[in-house]
């Protein structure tokens, strides 16, 4: 599978998560539609890449489960997450119940819609390690009070790289009437998903991660009795159009005027190369890579698993505790000295080394890893 990739094999990528990686079957589609738009910019903006973006939704609605005319496509969750937040209508002391689990920028995010208008932010703490899954209920649901009006929460975290328990959090917000905001960034073409089965009533996530395309394609999907509700981030010729659609959401979000969506159009032949490549036993194949080395390498650095090693709550990443003084030094150390690519990422005063395997990775990549984290322990003080 590695050499249907771009990656640069001098390499060992073990970061799939920040970014993902791109097949060449589906880099070449995506080329394919740039060349199309450069070849004639006018047809293709005004006309076919209409028509495109609608195949493209379709196989898209299918593959999530929930409506095309329910979504739309924007470079990246941030993005989502900033045009739902520029139209909600919290008042001050109003309060957005998340965790301490969140990704930093979806942090900063809301911390910048709080300062605007007084409403509060509560990352409620959910402590390490898990022992379970009620534990993560109970501690979330222990931030709620009778100022909570919106529930956001990451399916899968970024820095822990822990799967939540989304729908029964969905579940209990919808009975007390609360906005239900799900970050599922690391979600498509990783663990499953059916939105409409989950309910929530924004669902944000990527098709540029584990759904293998380019960068700059992920999606909002917004429950339709809120679609009136949301203003567009950008406002452009699809607001107050002279030739009005039936869909004035789609319309308010979608048409932006001049910008180059070809990442968006490739989502066809990204589900058709999962399709073509068996991607359930290949993932399968990954989860256990991730199950099988997690605990040896929690032993090597002395520290301990920050959850059961099960799939209730690993899929295709796991994050191992380290003890460092130096997290950039010692991420620039396994890049230029071993050729790993891999992130250190810090939540709180809690740091982590992050691993994620994808179907170009092998048993020899985390071998490699392991025989550098030695080398690192016996000839540097970066690792305590």
């Amino acid at each position: 599978m590695k050499s249907q990739f771009l990656l640069n094999p001098e390499i060992t990528y073990l970061n799939h998560g920040s970014f993902g990686a791109c097949p060449k079957t589906i880099f070449d589609n995506y080329q394919y539609f740039q060349l199309e738009l450069e070849k004639e910019p006018v047809q293709f903006i005004t006309k076919k890449s209409v028509d495109y973006l609608q195949q493209s939704k379709n196989a898209l609605a299918d593959y999530i489960g929930c409506a095309a005319e329910d979504f739309f496509l924007t470079p990246n969750p941030t993005i989502a997450i900033n045009t739902i937040m520029r139209s909600l209508e919290l008042q001050p002391g109003d309060e957005i119940l998340a965790t301490n689990h969140e990704y930093g920028a979806m942090d900063k995010t809301w911390n910048f819609f709080c300062k605007e208008t007084g409403a509060k932010y509560v990352r409620q703490n959910i402590s390490l390690p898990i022992i379970s899954k009620e534990q993560i209920l109970e501690e979330f649901w222990s931030g709620y009070t009778f100022k909570t009006k919106v529930i956001f929460i990451n399916q899968i975290s970024s820095c822990t790289a822990l799967i939540f328990p989304v729908q029964e959090i969905c579940d209990k917000a919808r009975e007390l009437g609360l906005l239900i905001i799900v970050d599922g960034a690391h979600v498509p073409g990783h663990i499953g998903l059916n939105i409409a089965e989950m309910n929530p009533d924004f669902y944000t996530g990527t098709l540029h991660k584990w759904m293998l395309a380019p960068k700059g394609c992920s999606f909002l999907y917004v429950k339709k009795a809120l679609q009136n509700t949301i203003n567009p981030l950008v406002v452009s010729w699809g607001y107050e159009s002279e030739m009005p659609d039936a869909n004035q959401f789609l319309e308010n979000h979608e048409y932006q005027g001049t910008r180059d969506i070809s990442a968006f159009l490739t989502a066809p032949a990204a589900i058709q190369f999962l399709k073509d490549n068996n991607w359930d036993e290949k993932s399968a194949q990954c989860r256990q890579l991730i199950l099988e080395n997690y605990q040896s390498f929690c032993d090597l650095l002395n520290t301990k698993p920050i959850c059961p090693v099960s799939e209730e709550f690993l899929g295709q990443m796991c994050s191992i505790p380290i003890r460092t003084q130096n997290i950039s030094e010692l991420k620039e150390l396994l890049y230029h000295k071993y050729q790993i690519e891999i992130p250190i990422m810090k939540i709180d005063e809690k740091i982590f080394l992050r691993i994620s395997i994808n179907v170009y990775n092998s048993q020899e990549d985390l071998d490699k890893l392991r025989d550098a984290i030695i080398d690192i322990k016996a000839t540097t003080d970066l690792l305590q």
